[in-house]
């Protein structure tokens, strides 16, 4: 067993990450002032003596692990590691975050994680982070509407999108890091794809031509697209894009609506883009580190709802190896989509079973209730300002 210092935190602009299992012994002493204490959490900027055992044991680097979803993949990777029953193998976790102070608040305390201040549009800084790495577990965004990010930020990021939307992390990072990882082998307890990336649905929606947007209405006139704000599923696709094109081995995740008072389900795939529905964003965590060990994921996009009540497959083998490869012409052919559409359609929540009449910030409940939803009446929304996390 690896015996780890806990509470560390780097920053890859001034102190490079090490690959621990590299090394039989390392000592290294690098202390930075500031540190911050949490209640009964001691964050300090050091790395001190330890001993590593010659055991090759795989280092996951999740991006984006202080945002709401990533903060559950890092949860995940950890407790699923040391569960003796499970498939995952024991491992190490990089957490990549700007804020450390909130990585303090939010990341468990624990021996096997490694937090490291990184902006992920800083090429260098990345690569340092990426020294070592087996997998990558993509949650990071330059969208946010979080209640606890400041003004400040929100105005800062809108400028960022208007004026160099192509240097979003979410198209240069991902490009980025799929490079830095190509053509490495993979590791062996890790079968799945180098990188998974949680995209999201619909972006490739506002690109349809409008005989599709009205033949998949309940798909095509949904908020999120019909407004589009700051061109969110434009850069996502075009994050995907530069994924793909790195070369790397990946996977592509697109949930749908993110809701954590959505129950937990069994996770239903889809491809052809035209999914509407929600999933918790504990279920989306289980999925993007479950894929890690799913080889038949790999080169593979999907969107995924959640049906509660269904227990979650063991594995999802099955379900991914029946799925098609990004690029076979089957997924768009217009007869499948009109079966997965009419299917899909029936998965939606609530009573209406309308989300083409869906407002921004509108439930399906409220849609049912007739109650209008927290950004105003349909047509006369105020999306919420967005941020460069």
């Amino acid at each position: 067993m690896r015996s780890f210092q806990a509470d560390r935190i780097h920053e890859a602009n001034s102190f490079p990450s090490i690959r621990l299992g590299s090394f039989p012994s390392l000592n290294i002493i690098k202390s930075r002032t500031a540190a911050r204490f949490d209640q009964h959490k001691a964050y300090t900027f050091q790395a001190v003596s330890t001993m590593v055992s010659d055991k090759d044991v795989p280092v996951v680097l999740v991006a984006g692990a202080t945002g709401r979803v990533g903060r559950k993949v890092v949860n995940l990777l950890l407790s699923r590691s040391k569960d003796p029953d499970d498939k995952l193998p024991e491992l190490k976790v990089k957490a990549l975050a700007r804020d450390t102070d909130k990585a303090a608040r939010v990341l468990p305390s624990d021996e096997n994680v490694e937090v490291i201040k990184c902006d992920l549009g800083d090429a260098s800084a990345v690569a340092r982070c990426c020294k070592g790495v087996d997998a990558v577990i993509w949650c990071a965004t330059g969208f946010s509407d979080s209640s606890d990010s400041s003004l400040l930020n929100k105005l800062l990021g809108v400028a960022r999108l208007k004026l160099t939307p192509r240097q979003s992390i979410d198209i240069a990072g991902l490009s980025q890091i799929g490079k830095l990882l190509e053509g490495q082998a993979s590791h062996p307890d890790l079968p799945g794809p180098r990188v998974v990336m949680c995209s999201s649905a619909a972006v490739t929606r506002p690109t349809w031509n409008e005989e599709k947007k009205m033949r998949y209405e309940g798909a095509a006139d949904i908020p999120i697209v019909r407004l589009n704000p700051l061109g969110i599923l434009d850069v996502k696709r075009d994050g995907e894009q530069a994924l793909r094109s790195s070369g790397v081995s990946y996977a592509i995740v697109r949930p749908c609506g993110l809701n954590d008072n959505w129950p937990s389900g069994r996770a239903v795939f889809s491809q052809g883009d035209i999914a509407v529905g929600r999933i918790n964003r504990e279920d989306v965590a289980q999925l993007l580190v479950q894929v890690l060990l799913e080889k038949d994921a790999q080169g593979k996009t999907f969107e995924c709802v959640a049906l509660p009540g269904y227990p979650s497959p063991k594995s999802c083998s099955l379900q991914l190896a029946r799925l098609k490869l990004d690029g076979d012409a089957s997924i768009s052919n217009i007869d499948v989509l009109d079966a997965q559409y009419a299917l899909l359609q029936q998965l939606v929540p609530g009573e209406t079973m309308q989300p083409n009449q869906l407002a921004m910030g509108q439930t399906y409940e409220q849609l049912d209730s007739g109650q209008v939803g927290r950004l105003g009446k349909r047509g006369q929304e105020r999306p919420p300002l967005a941020r460069t996390d």
